[in-house]
């Protein structure tokens, strides 16, 4: 490991009173890998971090509320990283706060507890990668205040939305009625969401471009039907792919569009999904409910999509 000759006073005073553990001293400015194995040392080592450096976190239960504001940079991202084991326990508000922090890359680990797992609020290029996220009283992943180009991957949520208001989505992006909150081009790839998620697996508000949701697996086990939360994904955003997903379980739909805002809610494509329907009970029971699809609102279906029971693929014609 290495560390770079000049940190700032708090890691310093860490140092001294035998918190963090780094490597012997490499070249000034060098990046750091800090190893943390307690909650103190962790909140320190969030708040000493500087592009480049990977803060590693030991196995073992880190209780709090934990939160970076430093940014990297895109050639020089900050790591936060460490095994399943390794457990951010909230016991209220957010486990993981990424406030302005952009380019981090946050791997491995499990956050649990707490009123919502990681929230990103104005962090730019945010990676998320291989984490466990369950047990919580609202969402899972959020995405919020124009937070853009992030990255949700190869994770697991379940577990969400014990307040039971229907308002435990596993990954959230963007802000309802907010069309300020830009949190464009959001790739939410290959990750297992549900069950026990209270709310729809993926939820892509109003004012958000771009989104990309390919390769996960849904578990609809646990839909309240509260603010109407009856299918695994609902899309509001603008130009958003959903491509190679598998659902199962569902109260109701699959995917659904609606424009919440008038020039939202369009453009969406479909291609390559596989839902099963089996057990449904609402009205539609439709793979994909299109809601607002029209001549200056268009929705792609392709025939690449498949259902298994319920009553139908989708309410607009399909494009080969």
């Amino acid at each position: 490991m290495r560390t770079r000759t000049s940190l700032t006073a708090l890691l310093a005073a860490a140092l001294v009173s035998g918190g963090l553990t780094l490597s012997a001293a490499g070249p000034a400015g060098a990046a750091a890998v800090i190893d943390v194995s307690t909650a103190a040392q962790l909140k320190s080592a969030l708040t000493a971090a500087s592009p480049g450096d990977t803060i590693r976190l030991a196995d073992g239960t880190y209780t709090g509320n934990f939160k970076a504001t430093t940014p990297g940079t895109s050639g020089s991202r900050i790591t936060l990283t460490g095994s399943a084991k390794a457990v951010l326990s909230a016991g209220g508000g957010y486990g993981l706060h990424l406030n302005g922090a952009s380019y981090w890359t946050v791997r491995g680990i499990t956050v649990t507890g707490g009123q919502k797992g990681i929230m990103t609020d104005t962090a730019n290029g945010v990676v998320i990668d291989s984490v466990t996220v369950h047990g919580l009283d609202m969402e899972g992943v959020h995405f919020r205040k124009s937070s853009k180009n992030a990255v949700i991957r190869n994770s697991r949520i379940y577990d969400t939305g014990h307040d039971g208001r229907g308002m435990g989505e596993g990954v959230y992006v963007g802000t309802a009625g907010d069309l300020s909150d830009r949190s464009d081009d959001a790739q939410i790839l290959d990750n297992t969401i549900g069950p026990g998620v209270g709310g729809e697996s993926i939820d892509i508000k109003e004012g958000t471009t771009g989104a990309r949701i390919i390769g996960n697996t849904f578990d609809g086990k646990g839909l309240t039907g509260a603010h109407y939360d009856d299918s695994w994904v609902d899309v509001k955003g603008n130009n958003v792919l959903v491509e190679g997903n598998r659902g199962s379980r569902t109260t109701n739909n699959g995917y659904e569009t609606h424009t919440q805002q008038s020039g939202w809610g369009c453009g969406t494509v479909f291609r390559d999904n596989a839902s099963d329907l089996s057990g449904a009970s609402g009205d539609k029971q439709l793979a994909i409910n299109v809601t607002n699809s029209g001549t200056s609102c268009r929705t792609t279906v392709h025939s690449s999509n498949t259902v298994t029971g319920g009553k139908g693929l989708t309410n607009i014609a399909v494009t080969p």
